[in-house]
């Protein structure tokens, strides 16, 4: 395997399924499967889950909410949607814990990174909720955090397009997609992989990012084999 300890983000929307609303059943088995099977080739996994299919914070605002109250709504939404895919993984076998940013036993264990390090390494799934428990931080830049602090070998961005493009690929047939990219090319032609905190915070240690087909079967464990699909950022 290239990669022993990866996390991969995924986004709230993801697990709406087509309507990218509310959690759809079965794209949540579908993502267990693919989890479980990496897990079961050795690979330790840390999750982080948007929540953009129940509520996203900056939408709050529109709505009259203040952005603060609106960001904490959003982290909650994470946490449900943490909840929901943990007992999908447990379901079918394999451990699965979730762990907030803040204190919300006895939904889920509070964040300790040696806890974490501790549970993956033992052939659990860690599933990272509540963004980085502050508000203004979006969860790109929770999982970029949170791979820093586990110190993984990549972060895996699971999307439902096959990789990162230099516009986008479903309004502009000619799109190219590119195979690799360095951090600077991504920053200096703006392709928003990530927002700017997270991307930088990947780009000062190190950490590749791996934007990918999540819904596409059996891609997580090509991701984690070294196959050559989606785009890899890095030096």
């Amino acid at each position: 395997m290239k990669y022993n300890r990866i996390l991969l983000k995924l986004s709230g929307e993801s697990l709406g399924g087509e309507e990218g609303i509310g959690i759809d059943s079965e794209t949540l088995k579908q993502y267990a499967s693919e989890i479980c099977s990496v897990v079961s080739s050795g690979i330790q996994v840390a999750i982080v889950i948007g929540g953009g299919n129940i509520f996203r914070g900056l939408s709050g605002v529109s709505k009259g909410f203040d952005r603060v109250k609106g960001d904490q709504m959003g982290m909650l939404a994470t946490v449900i949607n943490s909840l929901a895919l943990s007992q999908s993984i447990n379901g079918l076998g394999t451990p699965c814990k979730v762990f907030t940013s803040t204190q919300m036993f006895p939904y889920a264990d509070y964040y300790i990174k040696e806890s974490v390090v501790e549970f993956m390494r033992g052939g659990g799934v860690a599933i990272i909720a509540g963004g980085t428990g502050n508000p203004f931080f979006t969860t790109d830049s929770a999982s970029a955090l949170r791979a820093a602090e586990l110190e993984v070998d990549a972060l895996l961005k699971g999307t439902r397009v096959d990789g990162v493009y230099d516009k986008d690929p479903e309004k502009f047939s000619d799109a190219i997609k590119f195979s690799s990219l360095s951090y600077d090319r991504a920053l200096s032609d703006n392709l928003k992989i990530m927002d700017m905190t997270a991307f930088t915070l990947c780009k000062e240690n190190n950490i590749p990012i791996i934007v990918f087909d999540m819904n596409q079967n059996g891609n997580l464990s090509l991701v984690v084999e070294g196959a050559d699909i989606g785009t890899i950022v890095g030096k």
